[in-house]
C-alpha cells in the first residue's frame, strides 16, 4: 500500500515537473515578456503623448520660463512676432535683452550724465530697441517674402494643371524655393500631411504671414474646395495680381523719392549742425557739457529729433 502510495506520489511529482518544466514555464516566460513590452509601449505612449502636449518652450532659464508661462496671453504677441522674423531665440531671450538694453540706458544716463529723474523715460524707451529690431527682421523678412510669393504661385498652378494634387503642390513649393517661403510652404505641408485638417493648416498658414497676398490665397483655396473651379486659373490671376500691385509701388518709390529724401535731411539737419559746432566751437559749448541743465536740453532735443524722424517716416510712407 506504501509502495503504490510513493509511486503514484513520485509518478505525479514527474508529470506535473515536465509540464512545468515544458509547458507552465514557457507560458510563464511568454506572459512575462509580453508584460515587459506592454510596460514598455504605455511607457513610451505617455512619453511621446507628454513630448506631443509639451508646449512651445519660452526660455532656457528654468525660473524665467515658468513665469513666462504663468504669464498667459501677454507674451503671445512676441511669441508670434518672433516666429514670424524667422530668429532663432526664445521669447525669455528677447524679454532679458530689453531688460539689459533699458538697465545699460538707465546706468548711463543716471550715473554718468547725473539725470537722475531723465533716466527712467529713456530707459523705457531703450527697453523697446530689441523688439524695434525684431520688428525689422521680420519686415525685411515679410518683404522678402511677398516678391517670392507670385513664383509660388505660379509653380503651384503649373503643378496643379499637370494633374497633381493640391498637397503634391504645396510640397513642390516648399522643396523648391528658397527661404523664406520654402519653410514656411513646408510647416503648411507638414501639418496637413501630420492630420491637421487642411483648411486649418490654410487658417494657420494666414495667421502666421501677416501679408494680404497670403490672405487671398487661402481665401481662394478655400473657396474653390467649398465651391468648385479651376484653381490654377485663379492662382495665375492671383500672381498676376501681386505683379501688378509691386510695379504700383515701385512707381509710388520713385515719385515719393524727393519727399522721403527730404525727411531723411530735415531728420539729419539739426544733429549735424550740432556736432560740427560742437568741435568747430568747443568754447561755445562748454557750458552745455558742464552745466546739468544744458546736458538735459541736449536729450530732450535728441527725444525730440527721434519722434520726428518717426512722425515724418509715418508721413511719407505710403500704403499701396
Amino acid at each position: 500500500m506504501e509502495f503504490a502510495l510513493l509511486t503514484f506520489v513520485l509518478v505525479t511529482a514527474i508529470v506535473a515537473g515536465v509540464y512545468w518544466l515544458f509547458i507552465e514555464r514557457a507560458e510563464a516566460q511568454e506572459a512575462s515578456h509580453l508584460r515587459g513590452r506592454l510596460r514598455r509601449s504605455v511607457q513610451a505612449g505617455a512619453l511621446t503623448k507628454r513630448l506631443m502636449n509639451d508646449p512651445v518652450r519660452l526660455s532656457d532659464v528654468r525660473a524665467l520660463n515658468q513665469v513666462l508661462r504663468r504669464s498667459g496671453q501677454m507674451i503671445a504677441p512676441l511669441q508670434r512676432l518672433i516666429e514670424q522674423s524667422g530668429l532663432k531665440m526664445t521669447v525669455g531671450a528677447l524679454v532679458l535683452s530689453c531688460m539689459v538694453t533699458a538697465a545699460v540706458a538707465f546706468a548711463v544716463v543716471a550715473q554718468y550724465l547725473h539725470l537722475p529723474l531723465l533716466a527712467f523715460p529713456v530707459a523705457a524707451a531703450a527697453s523697446y530697441l530689441p523688439i524695434m529690431y525684431v520688428k525689422f527682421v521680420r519686415n525685411r523678412r515679410m518683404i522678402k517674402f511677398e516678391e517670392q510669393f507670385p513664383e509660388a504661385m505660379d509653380l503651384l498652378a503649373r503643378a496643379l494643371r499637370a494633374g497633381h494634387a493640391l498637397t503634391t503642390g504645396l510640397s513642390m513649393v516648399a522643396e523648391e524655393l528658397p527661404d523664406p517661403i520654402g519653410p514656411e510652404f513646408k510647416l503648411l505641408y507638414d501639418q496637413q500631411n501630420f492630420g491637421l485638417p487642411l483648411p486649418q493648416a490654410l487658417r494657420n498658414f494666414a495667421e502666421r504671414i501677416p501679408s494680404l497676398d497670403a490672405r487671398f490665397f487661402v481665401t481662394a483655396v478655400l473657396t474653390q474646395r467649398e465651391a468648385g473651379g479651376n484653381l490654377s486659373e485663379v492662382l495665375d490671376n492671383l500672381a498676376t495680381i501681386i505683379r501688378d500691385r509691386f510695379r504700383v509701388k515701385r512707381q509710388v518709390r520713385v515719385i515719393s523719392a524727393h519727399g522721403r529724401i527730404t525727411g531723411w535731411v530735415l531728420s539729419a539737419l539739426p544733429s549735424s549742425l550740432g556736432l560740427f559746432f560742437a568741435f568747430s566751437s568747443p568754447e561755445k559749448y562748454r557750458q552745455f557739457y558742464s552745466d546739468p541743465l544744458g546736458m538735459q536740453m541736449i536729450v530732450g532735443a535728441l527725444l525730440l529729433q527721434v519722434v520726428g524722424v518717426f512722425i515724418i517716416r509715418k508721413i511719407v510712407a505710403i500704403e499701396y
